[in-house]
């Protein structure tokens, strides 16, 4: 990617946020421990929820790229670091948190995996919305081999993706697969050559920003909700959406540069809001 890491603003936790150098649009937040494959610690939970939080309210960032640094995504949570004075399950709640946060960011978002994504790695990186891994890196819902039971939203993502019996089967044997497997069971968008990867992000951000930002999230919702609802309810949202679709900006645009033969020039606003 074309981020510049030179404006990188580092955390005091391990947490990187930086803006793209072509376009403010687009911003990286990098796991930042690279000596510990990114594993999360403690801090790094709690400055994850702050970050996602500030680029939530920021209207200038439509697209959020999470990775990871010195050659591994994410190890999963840091067992190694001291935890803090609270009772498992106060942990558990702001570690939850952050999985929500990404889940629901009102940002367009892709997983940019190049290395290891392991236990609360993987999860993390599966809660993305687009998902891009290097042919080296490996995935593992590691957690019985360390005892534990799969978190971070892995019950939930995991069979939705790739199905039940084999959402098990990843989980209850701890394997560890490469990115070629991922990609043919379903969790990956797609798969690129070992140094290939910033070109690929690259595209593809090209690709996002073409569309309209409005529509963009919406969908977004739409589609996250559609796997828990009935026909009828989706068929509902969907109508409330698109009646909110038609009085925006964007969708004026669209239709004035489909007669003009032009390509339209968003801006993810609607008549009258600020």
């Amino acid at each position: 990617m074309s981020t510049t890491t030179e404006t990188a603003t580092p955390t005091e936790t391990g947490i990187l946020l930086a803006r793209d150098d072509r376009n403010a649009e687009v911003v990286t937040v990098t796991l930042n421990k690279p000596n510990r494959k990114n594993a999360m610690s403690w801090a790094m939970w709690q400055e994850l929820r702050a970050v996602l939080d500030e680029i939530a309210l920021d209207p200038t960032i439509r697209i959020v790229i999470l990775s990871g640094a010195g050659g591994s995504f994410c190890s999963g949570a840091d067992l190694a670091a001291p935890a803090p004075r609270m009772h498992p399950l106060g942990q558990m709640e702001v570690i939850n948190s952050v999985v929500l946060a990404l889940h629901r960011l009102p940002k367009v978002t892709i997983a940019r995996v190049d290395g290891d994504a392991v236990g609360a790695g993987m999860n993390l990186a599966l809660a993305c919305d687009l998902t891009v891994a290097t042919e080296r890196s490996r995935f593992s819902e590691i957690f019985v081999r360390r005892g534990l039971s799969i978190d971070c939203g892995g019950s939930w993502i995991l069979p939705r993706l790739i199905g039940l019996h084999r959402a098990k089967e990843l989980c209850l044997t701890g394997d560890i697969v490469s990115a070629t497997e991922a990609r043919q069971l379903g969790l990956l968008n797609r798969v690129v050559p070992d140094g290939a990867l910033d070109e690929a992000m690259d595209l593809l951000v090209e690709r996002l920003l073409l569309g309209a930002p409005i529509a963009q999230l919406v969908t977004k919702r739409l589609l996250t909700a559609g796997g828990s609802s009935s026909l009828d309810e989706s068929l509902d949202r969907e109508s409330m959406a698109q009646i909110d679709n038609l009085g925006s900006s964007d969708s004026t645009e669209a239709r004035a540069a489909f007669v003009e033969k032009r390509a339209p020039r968003f801006t993810g606003a609607w008549p009258g809001r600020s």
